[in-house]
């Protein structure tokens, strides 16, 4: 038995029942990233839209409404605030009347704010450049290591991964798979001091003039502070091998846990001094709109930037955050 689909030209193929879905044309990047969000925008550009509706006024019961929509979105209180006082200056310099002129402002303002946090990561500073990875458990740290393993690859860089999470198996197994995917040797120790593992990855890399340096961590709640000064500690043994590094200190953020991003990113901040953030799993049940939650909490001072995002398990679906196509996606 065969089905039948059009494969993007004139043509239509002929594929084995049940395999439809292997045949079927990839989604661009742009189009992944929609369908990602798009509980956020139900929660958003769904309810703006009708806020918005063409001859709708402008008037305070319209701005309650607002408020209320920009929070169900897990936009967060600094960022409603922040939006709102924006689209009431705006309401009063440009003389808007209409309901439907906002909407096209609040794109606007919501893409001013979220433009600080759009800094692509540039790995050609150092050799080795060491990224230093955190997060809890359960966050997708390991599989964002193996993403970023293949992604250096595809520009054409050696990469050595260094298995720092020495208290799960688990995480080794994960990584020493991640590593045999990618055709990446692994640094790893069955009982190890994980400062000692990376401290070994990094000499590792410099006598062999490997390019990147991943390193893994144990995940660990910003509460647990034993572990958390454990994780300083393999930052600080790692400056001993190397003064410069880690070069990068990401953390990685599950997009799911809403308004408590804000609080990893201090407590990781206050003890890594972070220089970037991965928010993963935006194609789940994730409101997208923690980001503008982010951006505004930090907005008064240096905003620790959002180097990726992810809305899928493929390879491909991590990708550096931009905010027009972010925001482009939430309004589509």
């Amino acid at each position: 038995m065969f089905g039948f689909f059009k494969s993007g030209q004139s043509d239509v193929v002929a594929v084995p029942a049940g395999q439809e879905a292997a045949y079927a044309p990839r989604l661009s990047w742009a189009q992944r990233l929609k369908q990602g969000l798009a509980r956020t925008r139900a929660a958003f550009t769904g309810q703006i839209t009708s806020l918005f509706g063409a001859g709708a006024k402008i008037d305070e019961a319209l701005f309650e409404d607002l408020e209320a929509v920009l929070l169900t979105a897990d936009v967060g209180v600094e960022a409603t605030q922040h939006l709102i006082a924006r689209l009431r200056e705006r309401v009063r310099h440009d003389k808007l009347t209409e309901a439907v002129q906002l909407r096209e402002a609040l794109k606007a303002e919501l893409t001013a704010l979220l433009a600080p946090l759009e800094k692509p990561l540039d790995t050609g500073t150092a050799k080795p450049f060491v990224i230093m990875l955190a997060g809890v458990n359960g966050a997708g740290k390991t599989t964002t290591i193996g993403k970023l393993a293949r992604r250096f690859q595809a520009e054409g860089k050696s990469v050595l991964l260094a298995a720092g999470d020495t208290f799960r198996a688990a995480a080794r197994e994960q990584l020493t798979e991640w590593g045999r995917r990618n055709n990446v040797e692994v640094i790893q120790s069955q009982a190890g001091d994980p400062a000692a593992v990376i401290f070994d990855a990094l000499h590792a890399a410099t006598a062999r003039g490997t390019d990147i340096v991943l390193a893994d961590t144990a995940g660990r709640l910003p509460t647990q502070l034993h572990l958390m000064d454990e994780i300083r500690k393999v930052k600080r043994v790692l400056q001993k091998a190397d003064p410069g590094a880690p070069h990068e200190v990401l953390l990685v953020l599950d997009a799911n846990i809403g308004q408590n991003a804000l609080l990893q990113v201090k407590a990781f901040d206050e003890a890594l001094g972070l220089t970037g953030l991965v928010m993963t799993k935006l194609d789940g049940t994730a409101k997208g709109g923690v980001i503008a939650a982010l951006a505004a909490r930090f907005r008064d001072r240096h905003p620790v930037p959002v180097r990726f995002i992810g809305v899928g398990e493929g390879l491909e679906d991590l990708q550096p955050f931009k905010v027009d196509e972010f925001v482009d996606a939430l309004f589509a």
